[in-house]
């Protein structure tokens, strides 16, 4: 597999800073997603609300409809919010995946694996602290073999 070019140095680093903060993001969102579906899934049967009649922020009992589970709730649906805001961030964690392993170079197999932060909890925040060690540590001894290269270049 071809290595990175020296020029692509710059794009790396920010692929990287923006691949950090989405997949922080991204873990936070579906660690709460995850917390949401065991309140409403398991036999606790509850969702988070904002406003309505219980308050400021309250939980509604989810009961049994005709058509699967029914909230009982009123006010902006917090639980909805969290499972739809984690949808759509996953796009933009999948973005920063793609930038990151494309810059990179990187197997297709690595992309699968970044791709599966989003989806299986807390793995992003492993795979963030693993790429970037890996990433920072390759730009500097890249950098630090082509410095020697460039000081001699420049003698004659």
């Amino acid at each position: 597999m071809p290595e990175p070019k020296v020029a692509s140095f710059p794009a790396i680093r920010g692929a990287l800073k923006f691949y950090q903060i989405a997949s922080i993001i991204t873990g936070v969102m579906l660690l709460l997603l995850v917390a949401e579906m065991v309140l409403k899934y398991t036999p606790i049967h509850l969702e988070l609300f904002l406003g309505g009649s219980g308050g400021f922020l309250w939980f509604a009992q989810v009961v049994p409809g005709p058509e699967g589970l029914v909230s009982t709730g009123d006010g902006l649906n917090l639980s909805l919010g969290i499972l739809v805001a984690h949808g759509w961030f996953y796009v933009v964690y999948l973005f920063a995946c793609f930038r990151m392993w494309s810059l990179m170079r990187w197997p297709f197999l690595r992309f699968i694996l970044l791709a599966l932060g989003g989806v299986v909890p807390l793995l992003s925040f492993f795979m963030e602290a693993i790429v970037a060690r890996e990433v920072k540590a390759y730009l500097a001894t890249r950098e630090a073999a082509a410095a020697p290269a460039t000081a001699t270049e420049g003698v004659r």
